[in-house]
């Protein structure tokens, strides 16, 4: 299944380029859409692997640093406009919203009390917090707007926490690219790093609840 979907958004960046980049992130902002897989492929394939030539907007130029931080900005920027749209459906929606159409969002009742949980924890940095974890960051858009968090430090966070997503995992792929002659070959160890990304995202609620514990006096 994994190898499907990475031959998927292979072909689907290869072609398109930053338009694929783009929206793919910007849907991954609202609804879960592999982020870990669109950047880690943008990466290798701007590091040369599976294309020769890429689709930037208006040119097509060969891969590089060039085609490196373009990929890895749309990407950043793709998720930043998903996740602005995603405030604005939460903030007009309300919690009705999520009564109503949870499902159809896949934002049920109890993933929003975990959210509710998650802001109360973390505050404003939940976001920013939030944008790096794996499976969290594609339910923090609708519930921040549901919770009234200002948008404009939302979209700072947001900022922030997606550059640091984009670049760092377009970098991985970019150092797996580099050294395979294509994408196939690198994919086994992609898909090592998504594991590993996510190992450490489950991993850090329970860090911090072990730093919270009073220590034995």
């Amino acid at each position: 299944m994994i190898a499907s979907l990475s031959s998927s958004v292979t072909h689907q960046i290869v072609v398109h380029g930053v338009y694929a980049v783009f929206v793919l992130m910007a849907v991954d902002a609202v609804f879960p859409a592999a982020s870990e897989l669109v950047m880690l492929f943008a990466g290798a394939i701007a590091a040369g692997a599976g294309a020769s030539t890429l689709n930037l907007a208006t040119t097509h130029v060969g891969p590089g640093t060039t085609a490196y931080l373009v990929l890895a900005s749309t990407g950043t920027i793709g998720y930043l406009a998903g996740s602005i749209v995603g405030w604005v459906i939460g903030y007009r929606g309300g919690r009705q919203l999520v009564l109503h159409h949870g499902d159809s969002i896949h934002l049920t009742t109890k993933r929003l009390e975990r959210a509710e949980r998650w802001f109360d924890r973390w505050g404003a940095p939940a976001v920013l917090i939030g944008r790096i974890v794996p499976f969290v960051r594609s339910f923090i858009s609708i519930p921040a707007g549901i919770f009234e968090m200002p948008l404009i430090t939302y979209a700072l966070l947001t900022l922030a926490g997606s550059a640091i997503w984009a670049f760092s995992l377009a970098g991985i792929g970019w150092a797996l690219g580099s050294s395979y002659t294509n994408v196939d070959q690198a994919i086994k160890y992609v898909e090592y790093a998504i594991v590993l990304a996510i190992v450490i995202g489950l991993s850090l609620p329970f860090v911090a609840r072990l730093r919270r514990r009073p220590k034995p006096s």
